[in-house]
């Protein structure tokens, strides 16, 4: 089924096409990387899918629960609401709040306390507070981060921070999960961490990926998909193996035939 609609995608700053006319598609529980060198538009293309950015023209549409939903200029807290959640190439976390916080933060987009229970601290209240607080306790087991939660965000090792970015996504309960180039500024051991990380998330989790990547060996290890990316055009779909060997990929990357 396809859970995310994307026709024409244009976005144009100025005279400048940073995207033009992309449309792709995302099904249900699959795992799809973005790829193009330096300056393609994938960041861009990412910004607009979950609205940072406002497309010029083009529609996304996602497959919601009330069905079919046009997310077009909608705010990014909306969007995230409706079930697309993302990380970002620097990472963005609350550094100075414990990791315990950064995830309960974004648990408030699906879990709403009333304003009589939390001015008055009502029984139900403390209740909720007690819940939320298992939920992060096990969400972090998950990803081997319980004794973490009571640490700043700002004194983890940098892998940790990346895995608690990711943690804190999936705290919204997304449908999608955009990940833009997760595996910056890793070494080779965190990047094989990572890659059975994304590999645990889609078995555990059962939600789309999208990802963003320049390491091609971790994406030829876990992506089902592949599109690819060049000035802010697709020049190519399809598996890893077709997308290796499709010449305009490999022009792409290497400036010519090969």
């Amino acid at each position: 089924m396809t859970l995310l609609d994307v026709k024409g995608l244009t976005k144009s700053f100025g005279g400048l096409t940073a995207v033009s006319d992309v449309s792709l598609h995302l099904d249900d529980n699959e795992l799809v990387a973005l790829i193009g060198p330096n300056g393609a538009g994938k960041t861009t293309l990412f910004n607009l899918l979950t609205g940072v950015i406002v497309p010029t023209e083009g529609t996304v549409t996602l497959q919601a629960d009330s069905g079919l939903e046009v997310l077009n200029k909608k705010k990014p807290y909306t969007i995230a609401q409706a079930g697309l959640a993302r990380t970002f190439q620097n990472i963005r976390l609350f550094k100075g709040l414990s990791v315990e916080d950064n995830v309960l933060i974004a648990m408030t987009s699906k879990n709403k306390e009333g304003f009589f229970e939390s001015i008055f601290r009502l029984p139900s209240f403390y209740k909720k507070e007690d819940e939320l607080h298992q939920q992060v306790l096990d969400l972090l087991k998950i990803f081997d981060m319980q004794d973490d939660a009571d640490k700043l965000a700002k004194n983890l090792p940098y892998g940790a921070q990346r895995r608690l970015e990711i943690v804190r996504a999936l705290a919204t309960k997304p449908k999608i999960l955009f990940l833009d180039e997760p595996a910056a500024g890793m070494n080779p051991e965190e990047t094989a961490d990572l890659t059975r990380l994304i590999r645990q998330i889609q078995e555990e989790f059962h939600i789309t990926i999208l990802l963003i990547e320049h390491d091609m060996s971790l994406v030829m290890n876990v992506a089902e998909r592949i599109y690819v990316l060049e000035y802010g055009q697709l020049i190519a779909e399809g598996t890893p193996e077709e997308v290796q060997k499709d010449p305009k990929v490999i022009k792409a990357y290497l400036g010519g035939e090969a």
